[in-house]
């Protein structure tokens, strides 16, 4: 395997734009956000309950597969400091400095002002949408036993085993399976819907599509095989987002218990997010196979994009919400600006600055001139 994929470069920037718009609806479709808007959107709802579905387990499976390829070329030593340095230090410091605005803003009758409330929000250490990398370095720390495990000879008849699986027409699609069981449980028997690492039916969820990553990207042949099935693993996507919507619009409250239609739910929801998954790479693998520079450089930039935009888009939505216009104007003018500030910042505060690179998990201008030259 080689130890860059162009598909996981662009599936990451895409992935984390779309989370971007995520957020920039948050205000609008009803839920119980940080900001919401005084009218709400049902059709903004009914599209985003599905994308949720799958947008950060594919930046999972992702991550996974680059923890794997990482580890394939650099001592597990070294891996754990590049981890503390790149997800624990912006974890840290995006809880410190970049979240409390976001408590604030929430309730901002409750505090005098938000000076005065900063010291006490960030000794909250609240990670807020920053759960994500929280998550990313406990699994990147498990990464390291499970790498030198499957690299082991200890692993190589389970991956016959799974080489096996991965060919057949059904094969990956197969493990859709086993993860819906695995939710259904998950949730049975922890069934917050916290975020937090200790809630074990998120963590563990996550997880296997993190595990997955690593799998897949373990011998060539099984991720090609995401390229070779990507219309196949399409045209089930596209049945299963039928069956997907049927179930959300129709009610069938008269023919099931309300715990055997959420358990209903959490399962076909987890077949849509891996399928869609496999679907994506495969997508990305079989037609963007060049990463370009700027393509580069807004891999880069999406990480200290993703950590400040919901804090941009917080603040600016406390102010936008409250003018007297439409959804469609609101929901524009916070795209618009909020993308504006969020880009700023890290093109002209933090890519240039050593200093606040290494804040926001970026590697210095030196090291990544060598890492380029490599």
């Amino acid at each position: 395997m080689p130890t860059r994929l162009s598909e996981l470069d662009w599936t990451r920037v895409i992935l984390v734009f779309a989370v971007y718009l995520h957020h920039v609806g948050m205000p609008f479709n009803g839920d119980d956000w940080v900001i919401m808007n005084a009218q709400s959107s049902k059709l903004l709802d009914h599209i985003m309950v599905y994308f949720e579905q799958f947008r950060l387990p594919t930046l999972f499976v992702i991550a996974g597969a680059g923890a794997y390829l990482l580890l394939s070329k650099i001592s597990p030593f070294t891996f754990a400091w590049d981890k503390v340095k790149r997800l624990f230090l912006p974890l840290l410091v995006g809880m410190i400095f970049i979240i409390p605005p976001q408590l604030y803003f929430k309730n901002p009758a409750a505090y005098e002002s938000l000076w005065v409330a900063y010291p006490a929000l960030a000794l909250e250490f609240d990670s807020m949408h920053l759960w994500f990398i929280e998550y990313l370095f406990v699994f990147s720390v498990l990464a390291i036993p499970l790498h030198l495990f499957f690299t082991s000879r200890l692993a190589e008849g389970g991956f016959r085993v799974f080489g096996r699986i991965v060919h057949h027409p059904l094969g990956l699609l197969s493990f859709g399976l086993l993860l819906a069981g695995m939710r259904v449980w998950l949730k049975e028997h922890f069934p917050s819907d916290s975020s937090g690492i200790e809630n074990l039916s998120s963590s563990l969820y996550y997880l296997f599509f993190f595990i997955m990553g690593m799998v897949l990207v373990q011998r060539a042949d099984f991720w090609q095989r995401l390229g070779e099935r990507w219309l196949w693993h399409s045209a089930v996507l596209a049945v299963l987002s039928v069956v997907f919507y049927l179930y959300y619009f129709l009610d069938f409250s008269a023919y099931a218990s309300h715990a055997v239609l959420w358990s209903i739910w959490w399962a076909l929801g987890s077949l849509v997010a891996w399928t869609a998954a496999l679907c994506i790479l495969g997508i990305a693998q079989r037609f963007l196979t060049v990463t370009p520079d700027w393509l580069r450089r807004a891999n880069e930039l999406i990480y200290p994009f993703y950590i400040l935009h919901q804090t941009v888009i917080v603040i600016l939505a406390f102010y936008i919400v409250q003018w007297p216009f439409g959804i469609g104007i609101k929901i524009s003018v916070l795209f618009l600006s909020s993308f504006l500030v969020t880009a700023l910042i890290c093109t002209r505060v933090i890519y240039p600055l050593n200093g606040m690179r290494v804040l926001f998990g970026l590697k210095t201008k030196q090291r990544m001139k060598a890492s380029y030259a490599a």
